[in-house]
């Protein structure tokens, strides 16, 4: 049994109880299952105190209701004082904007004791890997795309490519995100108001054509890549998944091309102390890596697939801490 906090987002906690759609819920309330005590907070529940890390956490438990059986609650009335030391395991897993608030919150957990707590996803590391930046690590893998603030620069690319999306790096849910056309009398004002009139970093990838019938969702835990993959489809007015709801996810298939991709993709973020992650990807193309709070669309992957994958990642998760912490101790028994 162990100690196990989960820093959510701050919406995610307001609308906590029967919300099957969020992956925290589904491996909250595995973990308690497996008799682990769980607790959550939120970033702005973090602080330092005299060079330690503390938050005011919640409590939470699996109740039946009158809605559905066996949903999870937190204790609203009784937030607890706790240092963060004194947990087995931290999961960072708060939404997007990557904001200076985001960023400061990651600074609390360098005071965190590595030798007692497990971090996933390592908080520095989320800190030092852009979502929409980083996919450059993986040239051979990405569609072309440039990342800069500099109005010329992004007309100038979108004049050879002819079509692009353009985005910001630190935001989510498509939020900002566009497409421009260099034959499109908008373009100009799309990029000066993405780019807030070339003061702001973006990036703008190559459009890829199929990406009107949507982009997969590839999850890896570790070095494993996952093999349940689905298929996000945009809206009917709109080129990007924006509505989380059965009608826009449906079941797809990797290709050998695609697991070879993603594989050595996962290695090296697992490198980084990133080992959860989402990748979404058009035509062996990644356009982005989720390594924030990345979405295992839980609810929808166990009823196409017929699957538990909630229990999958739990046990990732325990072997994370239980294995990695029986090494560490037989470890320390053969310095003595």
């Amino acid at each position: 049994m162990a100690d196990i906090l989960v820093v959510i987002d701050k919406l995610e906690l307001k609308f906590f109880e029967f919300n099957d759609l969020v992956t925290n819920f589904w491996i909250i309330k595995t973990l308690l299952k497996r008799n682990h005590n769980v607790f959550v907070t939120t970033i702005e529940n973090l602080f330092l105190q005299n060079n330690l890390p503390f938050a005011y956490v919640f409590g939470t438990k699996i109740t039946n209701t009158i809605v559905r059986e066996q949903d999870i609650v937190y204790d609203k009335q009784n937030a607890q004082k706790k240092c963060i030391n004194d947990f087995n395991m931290v999961l960072f897993r708060p939404d997007p904007p990557v904001n200076i608030n985001y960023i400061n919150a990651t600074y609390i957990f360098d005071f965190v004791d590595e030798k007692k707590v497990k971090l996933v996803n390592k908080p520095s590391a989320i800190r030092n890997f852009s979502e929409k930046l980083h996919i450059n690590f993986f040239p051979e893998f990405i569609p072309e795309a440039i990342v800069t603030s500099n109005i010329d620069e992004i007309k100038n690319f979108v004049q050879r490519c002819g079509k692009c999306i353009i985005k910001p790096l630190n935001k989510c849910f498509g939020a900002n995100v566009f497409m421009v056309k260099n034959d499109d009398l908008n373009t100009n004002t799309i990029i000066k108001l993405v780019t807030n009139d070339g003061s702001k970093f973006v990036m703008v990838q190559k459009f890829v054509e199929s990406s009107l019938k949507g982009d997969k969702r590839i999850l890896i835990l570790g070095d494993k890549v996952l093999n349940f993959a689905l298929n996000k489809i945009p809206n009917n007015n709109d080129f990007k998944f924006s509505t989380h709801n059965d009608s826009h996810l449906s079941l797809t298939h990797m290709t050998q091309k695609e697991f070879s991709m993603v594989k050595s993709v996962a290695e090296k973020l697992n490198k980084l102390n990133l080992p959860m992650a989402g990748l979404d990807v058009i035509e062996d193309k990644i356009i982005e890596i989720n390594v924030t709070s990345p979405c295992y669309f839980i609810r929808e992957i166990n009823n196409i697939y017929n699957i538990k994958l909630h229990e999958e990642i739990a046990d990732f998760l325990e072997n994370f801490l239980f294995i990695e912490n029986i090494q560490l101790s037989a470890a320390s028994s053969l310095l003595q």
